[in-house]
């Protein structure tokens, strides 16, 4: 009996479902914002999108802490925190690598910014250029350093809320059974916090609606037109990029891209919604785990990876800077080429947590291969703001395959959950569930 109300599918009404409350608001928030464009573009509107990222970002640093200490608390064997954070780190520095050339190969390819018109100005990029300029190598290490221990949870740096969690959770775990009390309250405030998450999600489709409807009410159609074919090649780029690169990985792994996709829907139009990757990172973390992820792996790829595992800010800064180069008529030389996927690599790693982080990156890049082309910032920075949406979309999809691929690469994941999980009729809060059915088959099997 059991079994047969376990396998019945799940259904929810139409209505009530987050991904078409949230699709709805999107569509809606682009009619608004191309009809009213006037009042679209008010701050009171804008208020509404980042109120909703803002509620979201205020719940991250404290669900981190909690996720990171106890899953490295939970662990008996230090060693294998080191080891999952160098096979996450191998696996991060290899993909993003390809990200980076892919976005050099398409950018050769078409030749996006080929025969484009006007001269950029150049006072509209000043203060991205002298952030860049003033961010050294050094400075992003000091930087993952808090002042306080409580410092990176105000700022809600997630390097320096990741530092501190981990020594926490070392601490933590050498205290054995002296610390149970401790890990027990970490591991009970973690739920409390997933639980804000869940009241705040109530929330998503106005800030969906806020935040696309002041996108097009205030940036309009023009800037995207002008610029269309660099937009263009880069959401195909991005596509190509997941639908390939991670599809191929996904298979290696023993799983299947779509079905992935299919299953973080609702993340990924809240994604869409609000351009911020940060924004559906706490209900990737909790679906991680129901997808067989242990949570020690989930607890210390996934912040890791929104720092170190940028494939779509990759992409961007490759393909961007080409585009640059082509339409101020200078020609890159496969040396300079190398140059840029080189120091891409390394100043994508340190503009984490900083605001225009995309942009910032994108200036050091282009100061350290040719300073000549640092003025032509200017040309795409009408356009930066519908190129941030794919840009979230990508890393936040890396970010998802990385981890259940470090989890198998770890022998930390449980394939009857994933194969549960990823079974589009089931609804995630029926993983368990199904997958205790599975196992119930399995073994009726073995013993007929």
């Amino acid at each position: 009996m059991t079994s047969a109300v376990a396998a019945t599918p799940y259904r929810k009404s139409l209505h009530r479902v987050l991904y078409v409350q949230v699709l709805v608001a999107i569509l809606l928030g682009v009619l608004f914002g191309a009809f009213f464009p006037g009042i679209a573009s008010s701050e009171w509107v804008k208020a509404i999108g980042d109120g909703f990222v803002k509620l979201i970002k205020m719940a991250i640093a404290p669900i981190i802490f909690c996720t990171v200490v106890s899953g490295i608390a939970h662990i008996e064997d230090a060693k294998k925190v080191g080891r999952v954070a160098v096979k996450a780190l191998i696996y991060f520095e290899i993909v993003s690598t390809f990200a980076l050339a892919l976005g050099l190969i398409v950018a050769n390819l078409l030749r996006p910014g080929a025969g484009f018109p006007g001269r950029p100005d150049a006072a509209a990029v000043a203060k991205y250029t002298e952030q860049a300029a003033h961010r050294s190598p050094v400075d992003f290490i000091l930087d993952i350093i808090p002042d306080s221990v409580f410092g990176g949870f105000a700022r809600g740096d997630i390097l320096q809320v990741l530092l501190f969690s981990v020594l926490f959770g070392f601490a933590l775990m050498a205290l054995g059974e002296r610390g149970r009390t401790l890990r027990s309250f970490i591991d009970d405030a973690g739920h409390a916090m997933f639980g804000v998450i869940a009241i705040v999600m109530k929330a998503a489709p106005l800030g969906a609606f806020g935040a696309m409807a002041y996108t097009v009410g205030h940036y309009g159609s023009k800037s995207l037109l002008s610029l269309a074919w660099l937009v263009g090649s880069f959401y195909l780029t991005a596509f190509l990029f997941v639908i390939v690169a991670l599809g191929l990985i996904a298979r290696m792994a023993g799983f299947s891209v779509f079905r992935f996709l299919a299953y973080i829907k609702d993340e990924l139009l809240l994604v869409l919604g609000t351009s911020s990757s940060e924004s559906a990172l706490p209900q990737l973390m909790e679906k991680l785990e129901r997808l067989g992820c242990s949570k020690s792996v989930v607890g210390l790829v996934v912040p890791t990876g929104y720092s170190f595992n940028l494939d779509g800010t990759n992409i961007y800064m490759t393909l961007t800077t080409l585009f640059i180069a082509q339409a101020l008529g200078v020609e890159l030389t496969m040396a300079q080429q190398i140059t840029i996927l080189v120091v891409a690599m390394l100043t994508s790693k340190g503009a984490s947590g900083v605001t225009g982080a995309g942009f910032i990156t994108l200036a050091a890049t282009l100061a350290a291969v040719d300073p000549a082309l640092t003025p032509g910032m200017a040309i795409v920075l009408g356009v930066d703001k519908f190129m941030s949406e794919c840009r979230a979309l990508t890393n936040f999809c890396g970010n998802g395959v990385a981890t259940i691929v470090v989890a198998a690469w770890e022998g930390e994941l449980d394939r009857t959950k994933l194969s549960a999980g990823l079974r589009r009729e089931i609804d995630p809060s029926d993983v368990e569930l199904e997958a205790r059915r599975l196992r119930a088959t399995a073994r009726r099997a073995r013993t007929n």
